[in-house]
Order: structure tokens, then sequence, then C-alpha cells
């Protein structure tokens, strides 16, 4: 399925593996010229952690859970991707748009608070936060000014997984997922919600 929001495209394409995804986007990227439409991909992933390009292997997994550890190319430190979990990543010439990477990162934690009815942000690490527990992750590359990869948020997702790292570098750090907080929808559905969301926010900018 694929929706045009004026100048944003919004692509829903399922359950992808974190590798065809990455290889997907960094493809995206470099093919892109000055007048290729933005595009934002709604999609799952099989479970899988993923380590940004700097991240410290310290921070776990510290339990064989079977679960893939993957090096990416994003920013940031590890997470956990899985069933259940909205992942949205955006394809958005920045350069383009005149649009700062600071601001395109509030401008995706805004959309996520908006969407859900509550949370907050905290300068000193990007996400979306909810009484202190983190429901959305930012991880972004820029490449010739344009961003790729993008934003999880918890729906339905299991956060045991969770348990054996340090979500995003921070040890002890609380997870939680839109249906502990009894925010009705899917992974899809919110994920194409969030993903509307935001292409009608690029598109006043």
């Amino acid at each position: 399925m694929t929706l045009v929001a004026e100048r944003t495209i919004v692509r829903a394409l399922g359950r992808v593996g974190y590798r065809q995804a990455e290889s997907a986007m960094r493809e995206f990227t470099r093919r892109r010229g000055p007048q290729t439409p933005d595009e934002l991909w709604v999609l799952e992933h099989p479970p899988v952690y993923t380590l940004g390009a700097g991240a410290s292997e310290a921070h776990g997994p510290r339990a064989a859970n079977g679960i893939p550890v993957l090096r990416c190319e994003r920013g940031g430190e590890i997470t956990y991707h899985g069933p259940g979990q909205a992942v949205l990543y955006t394809l958005v010439d920045l350069a383009r748009r005149a649009i700062g990477v600071r601001a395109f990162v509030r401008l995706l934690e805004e959309s996520v608070i908006a969407l859900i009815g509550c949370g907050e942000r905290r300068e000193d690490a990007p996400g979306v936060y909810v009484g202190g527990a983190k429901i959305a992750f930012l991880g972004l590359r820029v490449t010739r000014g344009c961003v790729w990869h993008g934003l999880a948020l918890n729906v339905e997702v299991d956060l045991e997984p969770f348990s054996a790292i340090d979500p995003c570098g921070e040890a002890g750090l609380a997870v939680t997922r839109t249906r502990d907080l009894g925010i009705p929808g899917t992974a899809e559905a919110l994920g194409l919600a969030l993903a509307e969301a935001v292409a009608a926010r690029l598109d006043r900018a």
C-alpha cells in the first residue's frame, strides 16, 4: 500500500529483515537526486538487537537468548526491534527542506507525543518517555544532507528482550509500550498514523 501526502510518500512494507531494510535505505539514499520525493517506510522487524555505528558492546546483551546482534550504520547505542514494534524509516532530504538535524529530531519526537497523547522529550537523550520509561527510540544517519534510518515506537512488542541490554546505553532505563498505556491500535495502524503525522509536519515546513 502506498499513500501520498502532498510531497512525502508513505509506504507500508510489512515485516522486513533488518539487513534487507538497511540495504534498501542505503541504496535509496545513494540513488536519490535533487527531485526525488521523500519517503517514509512503515514496517516491523523480526527479533534483533542493533548497535549504532559507535555503540559500545558493554551495554549488552548480557544473556544468550538467541536474538541476533547486528552492528548498523545509524547513530546511537544498542536497542531491540521485534514484532509489535512500529518502525518508521525516514528517507528525507533535510538540505532541500532546510531542516537541521536537531529540528528534525524534535519533529519526530513531537509527532509521537501528539499521536499517543502523552510523553515528554529529553534534551540529553533523543526519544520519547512516559513517566520516565522510554516508548520511542531514535537513531539517524545523514548522508549528503539526506537522513535515513529513523525511529521505533513500542506498541505491543515483547519487552523482555530489553532486560538483557542497557537500552540506548542507559543502565536501568525502563521501557514501556502503547498497549500498557491503554492506547488502542496495532503496530501497523499506529505506524501508519505516525508516518502520516510526520509527513504532514514535513510538508507544512
